[in-house]
Order: structure tokens, then C-alpha cells, then sequence
């Protein structure tokens, strides 16, 4: 077979160049459209299920919400493995499916079944799928810092400015931010109040749901014209909520204001977030699936500086903590420096033994013509550009000239000997034979260090 195609290459010799410069082009539009990624996904398709019980401690967590969906989860066709993570108000489900199978799918059949299992939940735990993300999604941890607004007008920011941009990026799959403080109103009733004017904690809730609501009354006609009527209701305003009439007593309404105080105040935290030793806002951005994560975190960090001028005075959104995307670029500029290295080792040492540039050039041409090979075939099976394909291509460039290298010295040796014979043998004859002589070692060796890597 390797006769077959040294001579049929040898004989269409303007047609292999012609397929050779097809292949480099082809090559170099696969390359740039290849996903660059820190490592392949080597995960299952996994759908995630989060679940807030707020107020329940682990083992109720555990028996109430966790164990149900587990069990509900176990009869989903193409499910191998499930497993659960229960913490203080907090259920997260892990549901692995088999290799091959369409996440979307996937994640339909768990909503179906996240349907059927909710009244069997408590009532206020509403399971929730996470995101489509990857193993390695987190590429990027962005500070938010400020030295005149407080934590809560950061995380405010955070929270409806930065995050709702990031997330019309293509490719982002969710933006967590993390520290600062959440606004919350803050009722602090007044026992002594409440008994005096009569008062409930019911009545005090029950007030406080009904609160900040529009409602709707339909419509009239007047003048053979409808209008709609609605109950404008909805306020963020602290006098509003301070003015809410709770109850009645002594034949007059009981404000909230007279049995509570109210006030903007911080949720309860339960961790925190810094940088450069002062409090700040973290904003974790993690990707989807099979996205170049060059490109992506590129497209963010443009947004980031777009978003800046909407920014309070003094707020900065632009301090990167970590970036996925330095580990990525090191990898490629170490390849691109190996390639360098291996062209002008293999340059040097051709031409030193051989005197000869033809020879010299040859050998060379193996090597960018074998990567873009490899950059179509990435392409048309769906790889990504990793840490791992490019280690594997730092290792195949030794083997890939050496190869070259004993082909063409040993046809170099030949078409030498061969002229200096009285009467030559053809050119044409002399290249076969000679790639012949050694194709057997070169595949034998190449072979084994296939199956050794």
C-alpha cells in the first residue's frame, strides 16, 4: 500500500501540491474557529437541582428534600449515577446520565419530573435546575470595589447592572455574585406595642404580604372607550411600608409604624468576599459548554468597559481576580515556541550533515502542514484546542520530523549513490525504492509510540 501511494504521489506531483496548499487553507480556517479550551470536557451530561429550604438544618434537608428527589430521579430513563449534597437550608442533586445522550433532552425529563414531585416537597422549597455549564466553567472572578459607596449600593450594582449584561453574551452561562449586602427591609416589632393596641403577629404578616402589590380590576367603558383599572400598589419607598395599616383599635386604623420599626438593613450573611484586603464584591462568570473561552472572556472583558460609564461615581468593575483565559494562552505561546525550537533544531542539523537546503526544506514542510492536518480533523470531529491536545501535539512534532527526517535523508543517500554509478537508474525508481526501504522502521516505531502515549 505505501508503494502504491509514493508512486501514484510521485507521478501526480502538481496534483499533491495542489491538495497540500487546499489542506494549509483548510487548515488555517479550521484553527481559528477551533474552541480553546484548559481541558476537554471529561464529564457526563449532568443536570444540577438546587433546592432552598430556608430555615431546616442538614438531616431535614437530607430526609425532606433530597431523599424524595433522589428517588424520583432514579427512574429517568438513561440516569447512571445520582447523587446529593444536603447543607444547612440548601439540597443540591447531582443527576448523571449516560455518555452520548442530548443534555436538552435530558434536562426536559427532569423538569417533567420535578412537576410531579412538588407537592411532596416542603412548602417553601422550590427545586430549580441549574445552568448548563461545563466541569472547567468558571473563567473569570471580576472584583467590584468602591471607596465611597457602601457594600449594599455594590451589590446592588452587581446584582442589576453587571450581571444582567454579562448575561446577554453569548456563551455565559451564569453570572454569582458574591460578598457585599443584599438589601432586605428590616421589621423589627414591639412586643409591648403589639399588646397594648391589640395587635397580632399575624396580623402584622399578613399586612406585610399584601404590601408593594398591583392588582388588577379589569376594565370599564366610558364613552365607548374601555379603560382599564388597576391598583398601583407596588413601592419601594420606607414611609410606604411605615403607613401599611395593619389592624384596627379604639375605632381607628393601627399603623406598622406604631407597632415595628422599619429600615433598609443587610441580609444575613453567611460568608464574605474581598480584595486587596478590603470587603468587595466577587462576580464568578461561568461559561456553557464547547465555548472558546479565549473569545468569550475577550467579549466579557469588553462589556465589563462598556458597562463601567453606567456605573455609580467611584465604582470599578474592572479588577480581574482570575482569568481562565492566561492558562490558555501560556499553553499556546509554549506550543508556538516548541514549534519554533523544533524548526530551527531541525534546520540546523539537516543542513549541517546534508549541505543540502532542498532537503532541509522538506523535512520543515512536514511540520506545519501536519498541525494544520490536525486542526481540520479537530474540526470536522467537534475536539477543542486544551492543555491536552496541545501536550499532544508538542510530543508528535519530535515524531512527525523525524520521520521526515529519515525519508528524505535516506532518498538524499540514494539519488547520491545513485549518480555516481556508471550507468544510473531513473530518478523516479530511485525515490520509490528508497522511501521503501525504510517506510517499515518508520511505521513500526511511530506505531509504538502511539500506543506508548
Amino acid at each position: 500500500m505505501f508503494r502504491f501511494l509514493v508512486t501514484a504521489s510521485l507521478r501526480n506531483r502538481l496534483l499533491v501540491i495542489a491538495a497540500s496548499l487546499v489542506l494549509v487553507l483548510l487548515g488555517i480556517f479550521s484553527a481559528r474557529r477551533l474552541p480553546v479550551d484548559v481541558f476537554p470536557d471529561l464529564n457526563k451530561p449532568t443536570v444540577t437541582i438546587l433546592t432552598e429550604s430556608e430555615g431546616l438544618a442538614p438531616p431535614e434537608v437530607e430526609q425532606l428534600v433530597s431523599f424524595p428527589i433522589e428517588t424520583q430521579m432514579n427512574g429517568v430513563p438513561g440516569v447512571t449515577r445520582v447523587r446529593s449534597v444536603s447543607g444547612i437550608g440548601l439540597s443540591i442533586v447531582y443527576v448523571e446520565f449516560d455518555w452520548g445522550t442530548d443534555i436538552y433532552r435530558n434536562r426536559q425529563q427532569i423538569a417533567e419530573r420535578l412537576a410531579l414531585i412538588r407537592g411532596q416537597l416542603p412548602l417553601d422549597a422550590m427545586p430549580q435546575m441549574g445552568p448548563v455549564n461545563s466541569v472547567m466553567g468558571q473563567i473569570l472572578l471580576i472584583a467590584m470595589t468602591s471607596d465611597t459607596a457602601s457594600p449594599m449600593e455594590v451589590r446592588e450594582a452587581a446584582d442589576f447592572v453587571v450581571r444582567p449584561r454579562l448575561l446577554t453574551i453569548p456563551g455565559v452561562a451564569q453570572v454569582i455574585p458574591i460578598g457585599g449586602e443584599v438589601r432586605q427591609y428590616r421589621v423589627s416589632p414591639n412586643p409591648p406595642a403589639l399588646r397594648a393596641l391589640g395587635v397580632t403577629y399575624e396580623q402584622v404578616e399578613r399586612a406585610l404580604n399584601q404590601f408593594g402589590v398591583n392588582t388588577g380590576g379589569g376594565f370599564t367603558d366610558q364613552n365607548a372607550r374601555e379603560y382599564l383599572i388597576r391598583n398601583i400598589g407596588r413601592t419601594t419607598d420606607l414611609d410606604d411600608l411605615r403607613n401599611v395599616v395593619v389592624a384596627q383599635a379604639n375605632g381607628g386604623p393601627v399603623y406598622l409604624r406604631q407597632v415595628a420599626t422599619i429600615d433598609f438593613a443587610a441580609k444575613v450573611k453567611r460568608g464574605e468576599a474581598g480584595y486587596m484586603g478590603k470587603p468587595a464584591v466577587i462576580v464568578s462568570v461561568e461559561k456553557q459548554p464547547n465555548v472558546d473561552t479565549i473569545r468569550l472572556t475577550r467579549e466579557i472583558e469588553q462589556a465589563l468597559k462598556e458597562i463601567a460609564a453606567s456605573l455609580p461615581q467611584g465604582l470599578r468593575a474592572d479588577r480581574i481576580v482570575f482569568r481562565r483565559a492566561d492558562f490558555i494562552e501560556t499553553s499556546v505561546r509554549n506550543v508556538e515556541r516548541v514549534l519554533l525550537e523544533a524548526g530551527g533544531a531541525v534546520a540546523v542539523v539537516l543542513f549541517a550533515f546534508l549541505l543540502n537546503w532542498r532537503t532541509t526544506a522538506i523535512s520543515l514542510a512536514a511540520i506545519p502542514l501536519s498541525i494544520l492536518t490536525t486542526a481540520v480533523i479537530f474540526y470536522l470531529a467537534g475536539l477543542s484546542i486544551n492543555t491536552m491536545t496541545l501536550g499532544g501535539i508538542a510530543i508528535a512534532i519530535g515524531e512527525l520530523v523525524d520521520d521526515a527526517v529519515v525519508d528524505v535523508e535516506n532518498i538524499f543517500r540514494r539519488l547520491r549513490e545513485n549518480r555516481a554509478l556508471a550507468a544510473p537508474r531513473p530518478v523516479f525508481d530511485v525515490i520509490v525504492l528508497a522511501s521503501q526501504e525504510g517506510r517499515s522502521g518508520i511505521v513500526d516505531a511511530t506505531g509504538m509510540v502511539v500506543w506508548v502515549c
